[in-house]
C-alpha cells in the first residue's frame, strides 16, 4: 500500500498537475491539505475524474482558506470531519479528516499555523495539538497520521536553526506538544528511515529557496507501530516540487509491504545545491499567512 501526503496549497491551482501525479506514483491512499476548496466545490470538480481513478473521498472543507481531504482505493470507512471536542478560532475550522483505509486509520491534518510565538492563534494551535492527541490515544493501535504539522520536530528538520529564531515552527512548546502527540505511540518514519540525512518537505516561493535548497520538513507521516513495521521506503517526492505552478510543499511517500520505486529517498530527485545550510527567512516566514 502507498500512502501519500501532500499539502497541495490551493487544490483548483494544482489541478493540471495533480491528476498527471495520481496517474504516475499510483497511491492507494492520499492525504490532502490546504485544499481551499467547500466540499461542494471540490466534488464538482474532482468527484468524476476521481472516480475514474478508483478513489473514494472523504471530505472537511471551506471556501477560500484550510480544507483537508482524503482519497482512497483501499476502502473509506467509519468517516469522522474535524476532531470531536476541539477547539475553534473562534469555530472549529476544517483542519481534519480521517477514515479506515485498507484495515489502517488514517488521519490527514493541517496543523494551524500559530502565526506569532504566544499569540492567540498561537495558543489555538497547542490546544489544537492537544485534542488531536486525545483522539488519536483513544484508538492508537493501527493508525497513521499524515499532514502539514507546521512544526519542524528538530531543528536538523530547518536549513538553519539561527534563522528561526522567535519564530514559530521550532518553539519548544510547540514540539513538546508534537513529541506528546508521538508519546501515543507514533513513529515519524521518514526520519527513522533518514536519521542523518537532510530531508525537507517545505521551501519558501521567494529568493529562490527551493533551488537553495533552504526549506523545512514539517509534512509529516507518524505511523503507530505495527504500520511503522510493515514501511519500506519513505520519501519526499521532490519532483513533485519543480517546474510550473508547484505547490510549495512536496508530497510524502510511505510505501507499506512492498516498495514499487525500490528503497528510494530521502528527497527524490536529489537537491543539486549542497552548500553551507545558511541563509535568512524571506520576510514574513515562516509562512506568517493566514493558516
Amino acid at each position: 500500500m502507498r500512502i501519500a501526503t501532500w499539502n497541495v496549497n490551493s487544490a483548483k491551482q494544482r489541478l493540471p498537475r495533480f491528476l498527471p501525479w495520481l496517474d504516475e506514483r499510483q497511491p492507494d491512499v492520499v492525504c490532502l491539505q490546504e485544499t481551499k476548496l467547500a466540499n461542494e466545490a471540490f466534488t464538482e470538480l474532482f468527484e468524476a475524474e476521481l472516480a475514474s481513478r478508483g478513489y473514494e473521498v472523504a471530505l472537511n472543507g471551506e471556501v477560500q482558506w484550510n480544507g483537508v481531504a482524503l482519497l482512497s482505493k483501499v476502502g473509506l470507512d467509519d468517516v469522522v470531519a474535524g476532531i470531536p471536542d476541539g477547539p475553534g478560532f473562534p469555530h472549529q475550522e476544517a483542519r481534519a479528516v480521517s477514515a479506515t483505509c485498507g484495515g489502517i486509520r488514517v488521519h490527514s491534518l493541517y496543523v494551524p499555523n500559530g502565526r506569532e510565538p504566544d499569540s492567540d492563534h498561537y495558543r489555538y494551535k497547542l490546544e489544537w495539538l492537544e485534542a488531536l492527541r486525545k483522539q488519536v490515544a483513544a484508538d492508537p493501535a493501527n493508525v497513521i497520521v499524515c499532514g502539514d504539522m507546521n512544526i519542524a520536530p528538530t531543528d536538523a528538520d530547518v536549513f538553519d536553526p539561527a534563522a528561526f529564531a522567535g519564530h514559530t515552527h521550532v518553539t519548544p512548546a510547540e514540539r513538546e506538544a508534537l513529541a506528546a502527540l508521538q508519546a501515543v505511540g507514533l513513529h515519524d518514519v521518514v526520519r527513522d528511515r533518514w536519521p542523518n540525512e537532510t530531508v525537507f518537505s517545505y521551501w519558501d516561493y521567494r529568493a529562490g529557496m527551493f533551488h537553495k535548497n533552504l526549506g523545512m520538513r514539517i509534512d509529516l507521516a507518524l505511523a503507530s507501530k505495527p504500520v511503522a513495521e510493515r514501511v519500506k521506503a519513505a520519501w519526499i517526492d521532490r519532483q513533485a516540487r519543480k517546474g510550473t505552478g508547484p505547490s510549495d510543499h512536496a508530497p510524502v511517500m510511505v510505501d507499506l509491504d512492498e516498495a514499487p520505486d525500490g528503497d528510494i529517498g530521502p528527497m527524490v530527485p536529489p537537491p543539486s545545491a549542497a552548500g553551507p545550510r545558511r541563509g535568512k527567512l524571506p520576510q514574513g516566514s515562516p509562512r506568517t499567512k493566514k493558516a
